[in-house]
C-alpha cells in the first residue's frame, strides 16, 4: 500500500509560530511518526485527529520536549528546539500551557496552588499575587473561591479538567496544548470544556494544538483539522471542510466506516 499524502491548505499566511518538518519517531521496529509536516499560526486552533495508536500522543510529547524525535525539526518562533540543550528548552517551555488527558493535578496541593504552580515555581510570582491570579482563573472556568482550598480528590472528572485548564492558562502562555480534553466526560461537560478552551485561546490569542479522536469536540474548538495516519498527515484543512471533503481517510474516519484506506490496527503500543 502506498504511503498517504496530505491535502494541504496553501493560502498565503504569515510565518507559523509552530512549524514541524520531517518529524520521525520509532520504537524498535514500529514506525510511529514517518515524516510529519505541520504548521500552526498565532491565534489558530489546530486539532490533530486519528485513531488510537496512530502517534498523536507521540507527536505532542515530541513538541513538548518529553520525547526526542529520531529525525526532523520542531521550530518554535523560528528556533529549532530539537537542537537545544535541556536548559534552553526549559526557557521555551515557559511559554507552553498544557491540559493533560486526566488533568494531572497534584493531589497534595489545594486547587489554587495547582493553578498557581507555574506562577510560583517557574515565574517566581509572590504567593499572594499568585493566589489572586489563580482565583481569577478558577472563576473564569466557573469555579467559586470557596473551592480554592479543596483538593483534587474532592472533585469530579469534569471539575478536575476545569482546574487543569485554569492551570494551563494561568501563566498567559503563547502556546496551548490539549491532550484528549473531553475523554471521560459526559456530553454536557464535554461541551463546557470545549467552550472554555475556545474562550481561553481567544483571550490569549494563543497558538493551540489539540489531539483527540472526538470529532464533535474537534469541530467545536478548531479552525483547522489535520489527520494523522501511518505516521504522516493525510489531511490538513479548514474545520468546516471535513464534512464535504473527498479525502478518503477523513470520510472513513468521521463516518466510522470499515471500508476504506484505513486499516484496523492490532496494537497494544502504549506510546502512540
Amino acid at each position: 500500500m502506498s504511503q498517504p499524502t496530505a491535502e494541504t491548505n496553501t493560502t498565503d499566511r504569515p510565518a507559523p509560530v509552530l512549524s514541524i518538518r520531517g518529524l520521525k519517531k520509532s520504537f524498535g521496529p514500529k514506525i510511529v511518526l514517518n515524516g510529519v509536516d505541520l504548521d500552526v499560526y498565532s491565534g489558530e486552533s489546530l486539532v490533530v485527529i486519528g485513531g488510537s495508536g496512530t502517534g498523536k500522543s507521540v507527536l505532542l510529547k515530541c513538541i513538548m520536549g518529553l520525547m526526542e524525535p529520531d529525525e526532523g525539526q520542531i521550530l518554535i518562533n523560528g528556533k529549532n528546539i530539537t537542537r537545544m540543550s535541556e536548559s534552553e528548552r526549559e526557557v521555551v517551555r515557559r511559554d507552553f500551557g498544557m491540559l493533560f488527558q486526566y488533568a494531572a493535578l497534584f493531589d497534595s496541593l489545594p486547587l489554587w496552588e495547582n493553578v498557581a504552580f507555574g506562577l510560583t515555581e517557574v515565574q517566581k510570582v509572590p504567593r499572594r499575587k499568585a493566589r489572586s491570579i489563580a482565583l481569577e482563573k478558577l472563576h473564569a472556568v466557573g469555579m467559586s473561591e470557596k473551592l480554592a482550598n479543596r483538593f483534587p480528590a474532592d472533585l469530579s472528572a469534569g471539575m478536575r479538567k476545569r482546574v487543569g485548564l485554569a492551570r494551563a492558562v494561568a501563566t498567559g502562555p503563547e502556546f496551548l496544548f490539549f491532550d484528549e480534553p473531553t475523554t471521560g466526560l459526559d456530553p454536557v461537560m464535554g461541551d463546557m470544556i470545549d467552550r472554555l478552551i475556545v474562550e481561553s485561546i481567544q483571550s490569549l490569542n494563543a497558538c493551540a494544538m489539540t489531539i483527540t479522536h472526538d470529532m464533535d469536540s474537534a469541530k467545536r474548538i478548531s479552525n483547522r483539522i489535520a489527520m494523522l495516519y501511518q505516521g504522516r498527515i493525510v489531511f490538513d484543512g479548514p474545520s468546516d471542510s471535513v464534512d464535504e471533503t473527498d479525502n478518503p481517510y477523513i470520510r472513513q474516519f468521521i463516518n466510522g466506516l470499515l471500508e476504506g484506506p484505513i486499516r484496523l490496527q492490532n496494537t497494544t503500543d502504549r506510546h502512540a
